[in-house]
């Protein structure tokens, strides 16, 4: 198939809210499609209605605006080739189901629940816990293989209950060239007879997805790894219907921060950090935090997760979702379990913000800022404090002594860097600011390289009280630049008090 006709479809179940390696399945599937011209799809598959959560499918949607991922065809969107909610295609699917029927390659059976249970529960007791329908247990089941045709005849006319398996053949090599994996080899005892089609008129996942995927023309079928035991099944129907195979891609599985085991959807809140891309509400009220909610930008969010079983095979870390679509490549997708990091994803977060130009961050800060402060000083305070801040909030939050006089005073600083002759060599330093008349961050630093110069002084035995004195915090942007936002009447007023306050603290100690 050639790269002009590439077409790749990210589909999920709506069951809850999109996991983030689910958001990473279709980042992936939408890089591919613009990289090669192709065509991005999403496909909701509802066919399991018994899970069915209202809202996800909204979710879903809501989720692909924040990240910026745009499919070209889907609900909501249009296309050549819908329906794009498979329980609106239900009519098509039994159609493929009788087909298979006809070939022999799959047959029905009336088995019920009970029967079912009471066979699992039989091989249990012979010392086989994990029974399954196949090749060699078929034949001692109530199906269209063991009964005569009349007797199958009169329980569909009847309407008796049934589902349709796939009649997977015994010893057999199923093989298929996995376009991340290499070529995978299974073989056929390994494999039950899966159901393709349920009671309910519906069919399963397996075969829905097989005939959606045909008639919508994809050729690239691009998923989890959970997928890989599923797919010498989906080949085998490929096959069965005489349809051509798309090529396969499974993605490595998402891990949790110390790699032990698969990231869930519960781990997230757990352990400290959100595993959803938007905040989920459950019916029982129970909320997961989202990255929009926890601040993140979108563009960190896709950049992190990017990385995330894929490297450029550059040293470059930072990508728009354009240059993203411009460098991606299932051949730098790595086999292994990728790790998630955390404190990685708040790089992102920081690179992005330090990029961000501080006029944009202002205005996105609007609210968050007094109404005392002028546009010029909201810039200011974004420009000092972004290099610092993982979060938008932590500008207004953490740079809070730029608009008000600090309400305490860090304690270990205070402990570590006030020494006995400190308020001697401050006095003295607010003498020095009272007569610098052009009060630029310059000049300040000036005058007070000058000062220790001649008092034979060192960096810390003066700036780290006067940054105490004037921010109430041990650590911050440039303190010369921070003097000169406030202005000279202000960090004199904050000297004079904080000193006064500061030796009282002492005193009471």
């Amino acid at each position: 198939m050639s790269q002009d006709n590439v077409r790749v479809r990210f589909a999920p179940s709506p069951t809850g809210p999109l996991h983030m390696g689910g958001v990473r399945t279709a980042l992936y599937n939408y890089l591919f499609a613009k990289k090669n011209n192709g065509t991005f799809i999403l496909r909701i598959e509802d066919t399991d209605q018994t899970r069915f959560v209202p809202g996800a499918q909204d979710y879903i949607i809501d989720a692909f605006k924040w990240c910026g991922i745009s499919p070209d065809e889907g609900p909501g969107i249009g296309g050549s080739f819908g329906p794009y909610v498979q329980s609106e295609r239900k009519d098509i699917y039994k159609e493929y189901a009788q087909r298979l029927i006809n070939a022999e390659k799959a047959y029905y059976a009336f088995d019920t629940a009970e029967e079912l249970t009471k066979m699992r529960d039989e091989a249990k007791k012979m010392g086989m816990p994990n029974w399954q329908y196949n090749g060699v247990s078929r034949m001692s089941m109530r199906n269209s293989l063991t009964l005569p045709q009349s007797d199958v005849e009169q329980l569909i006319a009847s309407k008796t209950p049934y589902v349709i398996r796939m009649k997977m053949p015994r010893n057999e090599d199923i093989r298929f060239e996995d376009e991340i994996r290499g070529w995978v080899v299974v073989n056929t005892n390994n494999l039950d007879d899966k159901v393709l089609f349920k009671s309910d008129g519906m069919p399963t996942y397996h075969l829905a997805n097989i005939v959606d995927d045909h008639m919508m023309k994809i050729s690239h079928v691009i998923r989890g790894e959970e997928w890989l035991p599923s797919a010498p099944l989906h080949v085998l129907l490929y096959d069965a219907l005489n349809w051509e195979r798309p090529k396969f891609a499974h993605l490595p599985l998402l891990l949790r921060p110390d790699g032990n085991g698969k990231l869930s959807k519960r781990d997230g809140d757990r352990l400290g950090f959100p595993v959803f891309p938007l905040n989920w509400t459950t019916i029982d009220g129970e909320l997961y935090s989202g990255y929009k909610e926890k601040g993140y930008f979108p563009d960190a969010f896709i950049n992190m997760l990017a990385f995330l079983g894929w490297n450029p095979g550059t040293q470059q870390e930072l990508f728009s979702l354009q240059e993203l679509s411009d460098t991606f490549g299932l051949d730098r997708v790595s086999k292994g379990g990728a790790k998630f990091d955390p404190e990685k994803t708040k790089w992102f977060q920081q690179q992005y913000i330090r990029s961000s130009s501080s006029k944009d961050l202002a205005e996105m800060l609007n609210d968050a800022f007094p109404a005392k402060l002028s546009t010029a000083e909201r810039i200011t305070i974004c420009e000092l404090m972004k290099e610092r801040a993982t979060f938008v909030s932590d500008i207004v939050e953490d740079g809070a002594y730029l608009y008000q006089k600090p309400i305490g005073y860090d304690k270990k600083v205070l402990s570590k860097k006030w020494k006995e002759n400190t308020p001697k060599l401050i006095q003295e330093w607010q003498g020095i600011i009272e007569s610098i008349d052009d009060f630029t961050s310059s000049n300040i630093e000036s005058k007070f390289k000058a000062y220790l110069e001649e008092k034979s002084l060192g960096f810390g035995a003066v700036l780290l009280p006067f940054r105490l004195l004037v921010t109430g915090v041990g650590a911050g942007p440039g303190m010369f630049d921070i003097a000169a936002f406030l202005g000279k009447k202000e960090v004199i007023s904050r000297m004079t008090s904080g000193l006064l306050e500061i030796e009282k603290i002492k005193n009471e100690a």
